[in-house]
């Protein structure tokens, strides 16, 4: 972060430093203070080397960084700024446990990209799914399809890239705040997940056409303030690393996540109340088994928690780098944060009674279709069965 009362102590402790150099012969370039370090004066022609600065997150001091002076005095600038440009692309350490855990992410986010693709695919290829329950999946699937897509962005144009993040265009940082908006719709529409399915199950009569309108405007627009306060406090505060850090959750994030994942759980908890309510009357006195909608739904809420993020609750307790577990909080956060795009497309689309039956239907089609000879053709006709309304997920 620039932090301008460090910016200003160390201009005056640079500019008394380069007073009292003594002066090369001959053509040098001036000491100067690029507001991170201070550069003594240095010959032409040669190079100037510092310690890499220890306020600027993922540096490390034990890494030096430099500064070009060239021939005729000047210090170096950037082709695409026209500035004089100082080098600590060689302050990022080379850490082959994090690229590790960088690549698990990234494989992990690009199965999830993928299933999810194919999920919306089958969703949209087949207009008979189509009712307020598939369209709330739908905007749930592409919430993790466009979150998933920003982070193998993130991955691939800016960590992977060490010039990027020292110099920290403004390209990058828009993709950071952008970023922070996919993260938060996931949380959002976990949430219209629940009040849904809280919603069908709890009020009997409830227009599932304005409610899916209103969870369109909850899902989508929800996370706008959030996102919008957050970059603009950073661009406010003119933070480096294209925005990129390992510290505490910012608030103007996090009481949003807090507030959807423990809303969440109420509408789980209350879910379970409702349904084993239902299962003990339609048990009677134990004679007469729990009715298929209430068995289906009970199995529909268990597969319910994963969705809804209640694993998310976790994730303030990360531990520090010394910490012994660290290594191994890593690699599980990594493997259910970027799968979790994979479960809810399993569980909600690959896995739904109702997408396997068109599938199924679909094949039977284009398998078992009698082929026509020449003196008469014969066409087979399939009886749709009943539309895939209700409440309940069937899976």
């Amino acid at each position: 972060m620039e932090d301008p009362e460090r910016i200003a102590r160390d201009q005056a402790a640079c500019d008394l430093a380069n007073n009292l150099t003594v002066l090369p012969d001959g053509v040098f370039c001036p000491g100067t203070f690029d507001t991170w370090l201070c550069w003594p004066p240095t010959l032409a022609n040669s190079t100037a080397y510092a310690h890499c600065p220890e306020f600027v997150p993922g540096f490390s001091t034990d890494l030096i960084a430099h500064k070009e002076c060239t021939a005729n005095g000047t210090w170096w600038t950037h082709p695409d700024t026209g500035r004089p440009w100082s080098n600590y692309t060689t302050c990022v350490p080379e850490d082959d446990v994090t690229d590790n855990i960088i690549a698990l992410y990234e494989t992990g986010y690009s199965i999830s990209l993928v299933a999810l693709l194919i999920s919306l695919a089958i969703l949209f290829y087949f207009k008979s799914l189509r009712c307020a329950r598939i369209t709330v999946h739908m905007n749930l699937f592409a919430s993790f399809a466009l979150n998933n897509a920003l982070w193998l962005a993130w991955y691939g144009l800016v960590v992977d890239s060490a010039d990027v993040l020292t110099e920290s265009p403004v390209w990058c940082r828009t993709l950071n705040a952008i970023l922070q908006y996919g993260l938060l719709t996931n949380y959002t529409w976990m949430l219209c997940e629940g009040l849904y399915l809280h919603t069908v199950l709890v009020s009997a009569f409830v227009s599932e056409r304005r409610l899916v309108r209103a969870l369109l405007a909850a899902g989508w627009l929800l996370p706008v303030p959030s996102a919008v306060i957050h970059a603009a406090r950073r661009a406010a505060a003119d933070e480096p690393m294209c925005w990129a850090d390992d510290g505490a959750p910012r608030p103007e994030l996090a009481i949003l996540v807090c507030i959807t994942v423990l809303l969440n759980l109420a509408f789980l908890c209350n879910i379970v109340r409702v349904l084993c309510t239902k299962l003990r009357a339609g048990g009677g006195a134990g004679l007469a088994r729990p009715s298929a909608t209430a068995l289906h739904a009970l199995r529909a809420t268990c597969l319910l928690a994963p969705l809804l993020g209640i694993q998310y609750l976790l994730t303030p307790f990360r531990p520090s780098k010394d910490a012994g577990w660290w290594l191994a909080y890593e690699y599980v956060s990594a493997i259910i944060t970027s799968l979790q795009g994979l479960c809810v497309a399993v569980l909600y689309c690959f896995c739904n009674g109702e997408v396997l039956a068109q599938l199924r239907r679909r094949w039977r089609v284009l398998t078992f279709r009698p082929r026509a000879n020449s003196t008469t053709n014969t066409t087979v006709s399939f009886v749709r069965s009943g539309g895939p309304g209700g409440g309940e997920e069937k899976v």
